[in-house]
């Protein structure tokens, strides 16, 4: 994970705990807060989840571009070797 991703980590987590003690230390009725602290909850999962998901696409597009340029340079040196080969 790149470092704007930890600080998006744990910005949410930070929000997601602020939101959490402020629905416990609010004056409601316990069910009204299990629900809210619930959704709370969710919604982070939720974040998490795509936090995730855009960091993998993100790694197996790097994975790609890391192959092709392998592959290119494998070829350029099978090329060039070639050439050696015919003109000794």
């Amino acid at each position: 994970m790149n470092d704007n991703t930890k600080v998006v980590v744990a910005l949410l987590a930070g929000l997601a705990a602020g939101a959490a003690l402020g629905i416990l230390f609010a004056p409601e009725r316990g069910t009204e807060t299990r629900d809210k602290l619930s959704d709370s909850l969710k919604n982070l999962g939720d974040t998490i989840k795509e936090t995730a998901s855009n960091e993998i696409d993100r790694l197996l597009n790097l994975k790609d571009t890391v192959v092709e340029n392998i592959k290119s340079k494998v070829k350029s040196t099978e090329e060039e070797y070639q050439d050696d080969l015919e003109h000794a």
